[in-house]
């Protein structure tokens, strides 16, 4: 197990832990028409159960 040698100083370590930010997740629009709620992208829609694009749209959920 790698142990450090030498203590990290309080400028680098708060340098380090800077880069540590959350972000929104990314939301796509239902492709259905008659839906339209947001949801994660490459992931079924929790309102209406489809997934797919446009012209490939399917049911995959019962709702």
């Amino acid at each position: 197990m790698a142990v450090p040698k030498r203590k990290m100083s309080r400028s680098n370590t708060r340098h380090r832990r800077s880069q540590w930010k959350t972000s929104a997740p990314t939301l796509v629009v239902c492709a259905n028409p008659a839906c339209g709620a947001k949801h994660l992208p490459h992931t079924a829609c929790g309102e209406c159960g489809q997934y797919g694009p446009k012209g490939e749209r399917r049911q995959v959920l019962d709702i």
